[in-house]
């Protein structure tokens, strides 16, 4: 029961780190609109498997490295509250992460509607 009751602990210490985010950043929040506009074009253009995965694997990527970077920035904030250069790289580098991933998402998220649209 004690690995059950972790494990439980776990999900539930997971579940507020979103909902945490969630309520602290604005940025998390428009990813979810926008994870919700994809979704709910994809119901529409009736997509295939395939393309259920790469949205799924693309919005998923996009709202978890955002869960990282929220964590990484109140990290450095807990340790380095003032300016320092350093804590500023780490927290461009964490923002940077997240571009390059919501980049890459949108262009797969585009690729899968063409190819709806497009009857592929």
């Amino acid at each position: 029961m004690n690995a059950l009751r972790s494990f439980a602990h776990a999900v539930v210490d997971a579940m507020d780190g979103i909902y945490q985010t969630l309520i602290e950043q604005s940025n998390f929040r428009i990813q979810i609109v926008l994870t919700v506009l994809v979704v709910v074009g994809a119901i529409v253009l009736h997509f295939d498997l395939v393309k259920w995965a790469v949205i799924a694997l693309a919005c998923g990527a996009v709202l978890t490295a955002e869960l990282f970077n929220t964590g990484l920035e109140h990290g450095i904030d807990l340790f380095q509250p003032g300016n320092h250069p350093l804590a500023r790289s780490a927290k461009h580098a964490g923002a940077g992460a997240v571009l390059m991933i919501a980049v890459a998402a949108g262009a797969a998220v585009t690729l899968a509607y063409c190819a709806a649209l497009l009857g592929k």
